[in-house]
């Protein structure tokens, strides 16, 4: 009977709310429930976590549930204003009262905490509840509380609770007999120590006071894009007019964090309706949304002009006063001082604004604003209205800073005539010396924004152009010298918005840098398309792209002018590059960077069918670290011999290649198709048996390569004859080799030298690092280069102990006339300070020199005069390396007096 009873009187009560739906303020909960208009916000917590990811996110009646049925006694449900915490929990009740849900609990007792403020004096628990639950006796109260297993107490809106529930300033009780505060009684059954067993459902705002409570937390999300579109065509009536409104409502504000609050979805959609039974236009930014709530909310006031202004004046004032003090609201005292007295009436012109918490004649009542969005817009419309103070808008902006989030983005879009037009018809023109104030801090802190490079700094300032709606101003700011670099980093909504917006603006870009976006997703895609199409280059470098935002890349690389897109250390896998492959068969795109992408040869097909398509322009592809395999490269020749395959650099390092790949890829080089220039085989094991396949192809007259990278794969002097007979055939045009990191010794760099001798010998770049070279070797590599045969430019023997005796074959060459090398690299060859003498000698006497390497070698300070003196005097070096020898702190003065030296 008892329980029959509770449940009628929660129904009852419910449907008795009291207080009127407000634009600002919201519809109230229990007529969203009784309409049917309920959508469950969504929501997360530590108990979902790894269960759902984003496109799979609980709502929050699931949540709840779940945490209850789990035996969690206390549930936190935090969420940010209007995100339908208490419509949630009015909900659970409701449902609860009806059969319909936990019928596993016996009771539920439902407080609203600023309810709680007001109650003093000395109460037991069983009267206090009594007193809040009038249907019990304090007879039939006693007998439910003694089974507290079986309770659930609902606590909404714990951010307006004004006490502490720090245990440690109440004596907390644990007998519902004891007399207590209610205060203390509140923070003993929230701490376990009255009813221990009973379950605690406790809804706020993130607060402070949060930090008190333990307990299985749920983090309310709101609404995300189909809640949004659900709740808008559960709104309009006609299906054409709620595509409209969606449409402008993700287009206008979808990127928007507070758009996933029921409240203001609730607002924008009243807002939206008023604007199209006018027959108006809707909204296109923010600012506008804003403008038209206050329109709308000053024409039901039918305040005259001047009443509107000092309306406005007095909420900026509060709302300046509310964040410098990171107060949520004000006393009735407060809020007379800021010009309130007029419109505090029994029908209060603020209450369209504000809310109020207790009886207005009572001078304990507090006001506050329905919405931080709102509070935000006036702020900033009252200073464009207020001529009373002389604060610049650098003050304004700086003491605010940290507090208000769009006041800068507002202050941006009101300075647009015609964004503030529609207010000023109502409350008069704004002060044009304001306006101009604004104008050049904008335009100044932007200029100097762009100069910097701290990416948070750049959105800002793109926010704030793209509120205002002003292309020509977006021209004059964003000037060619600052078009290159900005955007860098990972983006979220808003700034894919901002930023398209600036691009669309510029008309072209020479690069989007979006290194390290690490959550690429389709949304975000789908926004930055049309800048992708207008950047001529697209830098994705350790960046996640989700599969949904590949195809709006795609569309983009298709319909664009990018000419090089980095996708290096994406981690695309297949099937997303299946995806882009759609793009990348007719686009302008001319290299394609794709390192440590988990790509495989499963992928090749695809590849094969862009480089053929015969509108592809790629030229130069990068795939190393992508385990590709004999397999991937043998599918990649067929497009090396295609005519319609114009590509002339292709790296594959550690590609997982064999000598089994290496005759199909030999093949292909002299088919007389292909027009590869540069092939990189670095980290592969190739063997003696490959480079003697390539070493045929090299002496093809068809076959066309300039430059061949074999660092580390595996080789030994055995290869060396091989590509010696291709170094000294007439038809080899091979220009650069690196063979460093391989085990060719004497022998094979004698057989080399050799080949090299030969006059026409085309080779000018050669890599000879860490071969296990001689001091034989470099005697001889030293005649080469005095030789005049030799066209050497660029030289690395380095990692080979042949001393300061080995090096002075080279010191000879350096300063011979006939030597033309240009960059030599001896690192690691163990120098030590008796060989700076023929060193500076050998640069002093040469005309060809730039660059040296004498990287972790034995120099030490006594070299370091010498050496600077040379780098001061020389017109043609460049570039001198001297990092890891052995220096000491002393020297690093010296050091310094010459840009050219890295130590």
């Amino acid at each position: 009977m008892i329980y029959t009873m509770h449940k009628e009187a929660l129904l009852a009560r419910s449907l008795k709310s009291k207080g009127t739906p407000t634009l600002l303020g919201g519809q109230l909960p229990i007529n969203v429930i009784n309409n049917s208009q309920y959508i469950p916000p969504l929501t997360t917590g530590d108990q979902v976590t790894e269960k759902y990811v984003a496109d799979d996110l609980p709502s929050v009646d699931h949540a709840i549930h779940t945490a209850l049925s789990d035996k969690n006694k206390t549930i936190l449900l935090v969420g940010p204003e209007g995100s339908g915490k208490t419509t949630a929990l009015e909900k659970l009740v409701v449902d609860w009262a009806k059969g319909e849900h936990l019928q596993n609990v016996s009771y539920i007792f439902q407080f609203q905490f600023r309810e709680l403020n007001s109650l003093d004096g000395m109460l037991s628990l069983e009267t206090f509840m009594s007193h809040h639950h009038s249907h019990f006796s304090p007879e039939s109260m006693c007998q439910v509380l003694q089974k507290p297993e079986s309770l659930l107490f609902v606590f909404d809106e714990l951010d307006q609770y004004k006490h502490s529930l720090d245990p440690s300033v109440h004596t907390l009780c644990s007998d519902p007999r004891q007399l207590a505060s209610v205060s203390c009684l509140v923070a003993s059954l929230l701490h376990g120590t009255l009813l221990t067993g009973a379950a605690f459902l406790v809804a706020s705002r993130p607060t402070g006071c949060l930090q008190f409570l333990s307990g299985s937390r749920v983090d309310l999300l709101g609404f995300l894009k189909p809640q949004r579109k659900a709740f808008v065509n559960g709104f309009f009536t006609d299906p054409a007019i709620a595509n409209r409104a969606l449409m402008n409502m993700e287009k206008t504000l979808g990127f928007y964090d507070f758009c996933t609050s029921p409240r203001f979805c609730w607002t924008v959609c009243s807002i939206y309706k008023s604007l199209m039974d006018a027959d108006e236009r809707l909204p296109e930014t923010l600012t506008q949304v804003c403008v038209s709530i206050m329109v709308h909310l000053i024409q039901v006031l039918s305040l005259n002009e001047a009443r509107s202004r000092d309306l406005v004046s007095a909420l900026g004032k509060m709302a300046s006063h509310c964040f410098l003090d990171q107060r949520s609201g004000c006393t009735k005292e407060e809020i007379i001082s800021f010009g309130f007295q007029q419109f505090l009436t029994s029908q209060s012109s603020a209450d369209a604004f504000l809310r109020l918490d207790g009886d207005l004649e009572s001078d304990g009542c507090v006001f506050s604003f329905h919405s931080q969005v709102m509070q935000e817009f006036l702020l900033a419309a009252a200073f464009f209205l207020d001529k009373s103070t002389s604060e610049s808008m650098k003050e304004m902006l700086e003491k605010h800073e940290g507090h208000a989030k769009f006041l800068d983005v507002y202050l941006s879009g009101l300075s647009e005539p015609n964004q503030r037009r529609p207010l000023e018809t109502l409350l008069g023109e704004f002060d044009s010396d304001r306006i101009l104030d604004f104008k050049s801090w904008l335009k100044s802190s932007s200029q100097e924004t762009l100069e910097g490079c701290y990416k948070e700094k750049h959105y800002r300032c793109f926010r704030r152009l793209h509120q205002s709606q002003n292309e020509s101003l977006v021209k004059e700011i964003i000037t060619p010298s600052a078009r290159i670099g900005i955007s860098y980093g990972d983006v979220g909504l808003q700034d894919c918005v901002a930023l398209n917006y600036v691009f669309m603006c510029l008309g072209e870009m020479e690069q989007l840098n979006l290194y390290c976006a690490k959550d690429l997703t389709e949304e975000k895609a789908e926004m930055l398309a049309p800048a992708m199409a207008l950047s001529q280059k697209i830098i994705l470098l350790q960046s996640f792209l989700r599969p949904g935002s590949v195809p709006h890349l795609a569309s983009a690389l298709s319909k664009g002018r990018t000419k090089e897109l980095d996708l290096s250390h994406s981690h695309l896998g297949d099937a997303s590059f299946k995806l882009l492959c759609t793009g990348l068969r007719d686009c302008k795109l001319l290299k394609l960077k794709l390192a440590v992408c988990r790509l495989t040869a499963a992928c090749c097909g695809d590849l094969v069918s862009v480089l053929t398509s015969g509108t592809s322009q790629l030229c130069v592809l990068e795939l190393m670290y992508n385990e590709l395999g004999d397999q991937g490269l043998t599918q990649l020749c067929q497009a090396l011999r295609s005519p319609h395959c114009k590509l002339q650099e292709l790296q594959l390092q550690t590609c997982q290649l064999t000598a089994a790949s290496m005759e199909v890829l030999s093949t292909a080089l002299c088919s007389g198709q292909s027009d590869l220039r540069k092939l990189t085989l670095t980290y592969n094991t190739i063997g003696e048996s490959g480079v003697d396949l390539l070493s045929r192809s090299l002496q093809h007259p068809l076959c066309k390569l300039q430059s061949l990278e074999l660092f580390d794969c595996q080789l030994t002097d055995a290869c060396c004859a091989s590509l010696a007979e291709a170094l000294k055939s007439e038809h080899c045009c091979l220009l650069e080799l690196d063979l460093s990191v391989n085990d060719l010794g004497q022998e094979g760099a004698l057989l080399l030298c050799e080949a090299l001798s030969r006059p026409g010998c085309p080779l000018e770049k050669l890599g000879l690092t860490r071969c296990e070279l001689t001091q034989l070797v470099y005697e001889v590599l030293g005649s080469l280069l005095r030789s005049g045969t030799s066209r050497l430019k660029s030289l690395s023997v380095a990692m080979s102990s042949v001393g300061d005796q080995g090096a002075k074959h080279l010191w000879d060459a350096v300063a011979h006339p006939s030597c033309l090398l240009e960059d030599l690299n001896v690192e690691m060859i163990h120098l030590t300070d008796a060989c700076v003498g023929d060193l500076c000698a050998a640069v002093r006497a040469s005309k060809t020199l730039r660059s040296l390497d004498l990287k972790n070698n034995l120099l030490t300070n006594a070299s370091v005069p010498a050496l600077v003196q040379l780098m001061q005097e020389s017109h043609n070096m460049q570039e001198l390396n001297l990092r890891y020898n052995d220096f000491c702190e002393e020297a690093f003065n010296m050091l310094d007096q010459c840009d050219k030296i890295n130590y």
